[in-house]
């Protein structure tokens, strides 16, 4: 896969995820969190067993992987839903796209990527965004918010994973396991953490087929495939285009408006995703390309 086609298809899993995120949030009228999450999950492991190697079986190393990244997918997931509970689709995703920022810090603390000081201040860029973007005069950070926080810490840290250990092991796999993982244990949490309600509506039904099929089962083995094909920070830096998605489906959707604080919060949280994928362009980062 040449560099342009990898980057063509990581924008097009961040389009497919942009759009989830007022779908989503309309599917919680008739769902709780939770549930939701490992419904969605659930349709996407059973869409991936047909095509999936399962021969020869997974080594220890490879479980292992698949373990990982299934705790940071199921993490993400479950916060990212809850949040939208309380937060709308714009700003959950412009947050969450701060794990565009946070991954190069990851990818320094664990697998050493030189981190350089113009990450440290794409974070500050980014930080001061999304305080705009929470509307400090209308009361700043709401529990949405610090729940959708979460997320994009775990999905900083999945970023990097996805990058390593797609080079190691098979994507499809990887895929299936991280994922059939996130169902189980989010299906297990779920009567334990909330009051569990479905409502079986046809916008629920609408939204996690979109959801399993198109955002889950679709768009992880997009982002599984084209990361095999950049470093972690040039994949952060496309991540940017997912808030924007969102923002526009919001739009058109639910109608959804920000403010002009607001926006000028999230233009400055892309401006510190761009700055952060400098390192890219270093010769460290670029041999490992």
């Amino acid at each position: 896969m040449t560099r342009r086609r990898a980057d063509a298809v990581l924008i097009g899993a961040c389009a497919i995820w942009g759009l989830s995120f007022p779908a989503v949030k309309v599917a919680l009228a008739d769902a709780s969190p939770l549930a939701f999450v490992a419904l969605r999950f659930l349709i996407a492991a059973v869409l991936l067993v047909p095509g999936t190697p399962l021969r020869p079986r997974p080594g220890p190393g490879e479980l292992r992987a698949g373990l990982l990244l299934g705790v940071l997918l199921a993490t993400g997931f479950a916060a990212q839903a809850v949040g939208l509970t309380n937060t709308t689709p714009s700003r959950s995703a412009f947050i969450v796209a701060m794990s565009s920022v946070l991954a190069p810090i990851v990818a320094w603390a664990v697998v050493r990527e030189r981190l350089a000081w113009w990450t440290v201040a794409a974070l500050g860029i980014a930080a001061a965004g999304m305080y705009l973007l929470t509307d400090p005069g209308g009361g700043g950070l709401n529990r949405g918010d610090l729940w959708t926080l979460l997320t994009a810490a775990v999905f900083g840290g999945q970023i990097v994973a996805v990058r390593e250990l797609g080079l190691r092991y098979d994507v499809r796999r990887l895929v299936l396991m991280q994922v059939a993982f996130t169902a189980v244990a989010v299906g297990i949490a779920a009567p334990f953490l909330e009051p569990v309600r479905m409502a079986w509506t046809p916008r629920l039904l609408g939204a996690l087929a979109y959801t399993g099929v198109a955002a889950t089962a679709g768009a992880l083995l997009l982002q599984m495939y084209a990361q095999r094909h950049m470093t972690s920070a040039r994949a952060a830096l496309l991540f940017c285009s997912e808030p924007l998605f969102a923002s526009l489906a919001s739009w058109l959707w639910l109608g959804e408006r920000l403010a002009a604080l607001q926006w000028v919060g999230g233009a400055l949280i892309v401006g510190g995703m761009v700055l952060a994928d400098l390192p890219a362009r270093a010769p460290s980062l670029e041999a490992k390309s």
